[in-house]
């Protein structure tokens, strides 16, 4: 089991920027971060593995930053230039076994769920 604490959302101004961060109970191997709004199915935002490859969902790509300590426990996602399209509630995800790259950034793909983090962005 891995338990997963998020910290870090709130409330800004369009072209604000916030820095989430994802405490880990143990190192695993691929760490990942999601995001919902209501009636819609949770999006992959990005994903960092132990190797360090990372991949980005479209729309966050040169405004986030995902990001892992030395330590390998704490992930980070650091969202800059935010628009009102990002407020969403915000999950940490994490996954202990191999799965393919293109399915990184499918919810499915993961085992273990933080209790998440909200986001919201006014403009």
């Amino acid at each position: 089991q891995v338990q997963l604490v998020e910290s870090g959302g709130g409330s800004v101004q369009a072209g604000g920027s916030l820095r989430l961060s994802c405490v880990a109970s143990r190192v695993v191997f691929y760490m990942a971060w999601f995001r919902q709004t209501p009636g819609k199915e949770r999006e992959g935002v990005a994903f960092f593995d132990l190797y360090g490859t990372t991949d980005y969902e479209d729309s966050v790509k040169g405004r986030f930053t995902i990001s892992r300590d030395n330590a390998k426990t704490t992930l980070y996602l650091q969202m800059n230039n935010l628009k009102p399209e990002d407020t969403a509630m915000y999950y940490c995800a994490a996954l202990g076994v191999w799965r393919p790259p293109s399915t990184l950034l499918q919810s499915l793909a993961y085992e273990y769920w933080g209790q998440g983090t909200q986001v919201t962005v006014s403009s």
